[in-house]
């Protein structure tokens, strides 16, 4: 499928499965160090990992993630570990705590705002409704 723009993914809940790692969150204070210690556990989406793989062979992809740029390392060897090629990737600031469509509005702005960007690929609804009033072309993702 060829689309206008860059088409951007989302990593999680759309290509990693980091599910096992929530009861961190649900706690209070949410324990932020411990659920990104166990990110590189996450299992694949493999309909995401697919989508993305036929969404590449036509179009300019970009990830964009709410995770803190303090995980590139770790999110770069997973995407390769379950062979994601390597395209461009966006991250949160370290000490970024703006919620995540807020967050994501803003690079994709950068990116050239709804008419440079073609596609999102996104789970979470808050940012897909978000983005769609901005007027991005959002797919709500659910697997």
């Amino acid at each position: 499928m060829t689309v206008t723009g860059t088409v951007v993914f989302d990593i999680d809940g759309v290509l990693a499965d980091g599910r096992h790692r929530e009861h961190f969150l649900a706690t209070s204070p949410k324990d932020w160090a411990s659920f990104f210690a166990l990110l590189s556990d996450d299992g694949p989406i493999e309909t995401g990992i697919e989508r993305l793989r036929d969404m590449s062979a036509s179009n300019r992809c970009v990830l964009l993630s709410g995770r803190p740029e303090r995980t590139r390392a770790e999110t770069l060897a997973w995407l390769a570990a379950h062979g994601v090629g390597q395209l461009p990737l966006y991250l949160r600031p370290d000490r970024d705590y703006r919620p995540a469509p807020q967050f994501k509005a803003e690079v994709l702005a950068g990116l050239g705002g709804p008419e440079a960007v073609g596609l999102v690929i996104d789970d979470d609804e808050r940012v897909v409704a978000a983005l769609r009033v901005a007027g991005y072309r959002v797919e709500h993702f659910t697997g």
